[in-house]
Parts: C-alpha cells; structure tokens; sequence
C-alpha cells in the first residue's frame, strides 16, 4: 500500500511539474512559429512535441510515432498559457507543506494566515508573505527534492 501511494505521488508530480511545463514550452514554440509568420501545419505540430518529447522524456522511454500527435487532444493548448499554473502551482503547494511538515516555526500560523487572506492580494504577496517566494527556484527545487526523495523511496520498497 505504501509503495501504491508513493507512486501516486510520483505520478502526480511528473505529470503536473514535468508535463506541464513541457505543454507551456510546446505553447511557446508554436506561437513563435505562427509569430513568425510561419504555417501552423501537421508537421510542424508533430515535429516541435517529438523534439520536446525527446527532450523531457526520451532517456528513459519509447517514443512511439503516434505520441507526436498526443499534442492535438490536448484541450489546454486551446487556452493559451496557463498550463505554467500548474507546475507553479504544485511547487507552491509543495513548498507549503514542506514548510509545516518539517516544523518549521510559525509556518502553520503562516499558512493559515494564507488561507485567510483568500483574493485580497496578489497571489506573488500571499504566497511570498506565507514564506514561498515564487520569484526564486526555491519552489521548484524543493519540489523537485521530493520528487528524488519519493522516487528513492519507492525503490527502496521495491528492491
């Protein structure tokens, strides 16, 4: 059981923190390509996912051809940008926990004064004044520790 949940949260933190930033780098991309001037066609759309893909994934998996056009049902990209808010967001949350997790002092009077605040400020000013500052990598490093942590575990259990 405890295997299953910490792959769960491996799975949750790749998708949301990896995946999603490579979706708001493939938004990027093709706008700059239509920015350009350039045609938006089938091919453009396959070959900037497939070179992505290979970048953020590749190392360790398949690419089957039929993933360069997993780019086309993804309903996001028909948005633009705000996938970003994903990966944003989880490292925020991450850091948050982490920070009333670890017993750091006055971080759970912190995080309800978060919670408080609700929409009065910006969300940059809640999240700094709760001890996050998203101006920094701080956020994504420490997301990014837990997600080596998580995967240390599990194959700790595994093995």
């Amino acid at each position: 059981m405890r295997a299953y949940i910490i792959n769960r949260q491996i799975d949750d933190l790749r998708g949301t923190l990896f995946r999603q930033t490579m979706f708001a780098e493939f938004e990027k991309i093709i706008h700059a390509v239509e920015e350009r001037g350039d045609a938006l066609t089938l091919d453009v759309f396959r070959s900037q996912y497939h070179t992505l893909l290979k970048a953020y994934f590749a190392e360790n998996f398949v690419l089957d051809a039929e993933l360069d056009l997993e780019c086309l049902r993804i309903p996001h990209f028909y948005h633009a940008f705000y996938v970003y808010k994903y990966a944003t967001g989880i490292s925020a949350a991450v850091t948050l926990s982490q920070r009333v997790l670890s017993g750091e002092p006055g971080s759970v009077e912190t995080y309800l004064d978060f919670l408080r605040s609700g929409g009065s400020k910006f969300p940059l000013e809640t999240l700094k004044a709760a001890g996050v500052d998203m101006t920094t990598s701080a956020p994504i490093e420490t997301t990014l520790h837990l997600f080596q942590q998580r995967l240390d575990e599990l194959e700790e259990l595994l093995l």
